[in-house]
């Protein structure tokens, strides 16, 4: 989601900058723009010494501008918080029975996670995440197939030996999962 309002606001960002500067640019150049252009020669400037004093005296224009700026400091906050936040799962709340619960480490269950996939024939490594909230977690693991590993039996030991023991260790319910699959990159082999 965040990588996703990233691009969206650096594109959108990319966009008005080059339309403006462009527009700018082909003005300063005295090249011929549009009507409705607000900047039409090489003189002209951004804003007129009318257009600056044109809003003082209404009583909306300061509160408006304020509560504007202020809108754009909450969002730039909120993006901000956004990009510091963990996308890795720190702790994972595990029922103990004695209805306090207690912590798992996430980098403890990520390392038995992907050493159990990458000690599976046909495995030449595997890296696991948990993502998610610590009493919801959710797992994403990288496994890194050798030439001869068949990706439907290697999936199903996944499921069934890794995650299953994961899911029973951790005493969870259920432990969604995503596996990318990659093959080794090797030699074609030679035929004879």
């Amino acid at each position: 989601m965040i990588g996703k309002c990233n691009r969206i606001l650096t594109g959108l960002a990319g966009l008005v900058l080059l339309v403006v500067g462009g527009g700018v640019l082909v003005a300063g150049l005295g090249l011929s723009l549009p009507s409705w252009w607000p900047y039409d020669g090489r003189n002209d400037v951004l804003l007129s010494r009318g257009d600056r004093y044109r809003w003082r005296d209404e009583g909306w224009w300061w509160p408006t501008v304020i509560a504007v700026l202020a809108v754009l400091v909450v969002l730039a906050l909120w993006w901000l918080l956004a990009q510091m936040r963990r996308g890795r799962l720190a702790e994972i709340l595990v029922d103990s029975g004695d209805g306090e619960g207690a912590l798992l480490r996430g980098k403890a269950l990520e390392g038995v996670l992907g050493g159990e996939a990458a000690s599976l024939d046909g495995v030449s490594d595997a890296k696991a995440t948990l993502t998610g909230r610590r009493t919801a977690p959710r797992a994403r693991l990288r496994v890194l197939l050798e030439p001869h590993a068949a990706p439907g039996p290697t999936l199903r030991d996944i499921s069934e030996g890794a995650l299953a023991h994961a899911r029973a260790s951790a005493g969870l319910d259920e432990l969604p999962a995503e596996v990318r699959l990659k093959a080794v990159k090797h030699r074609a082999e030679r035929v004879n």
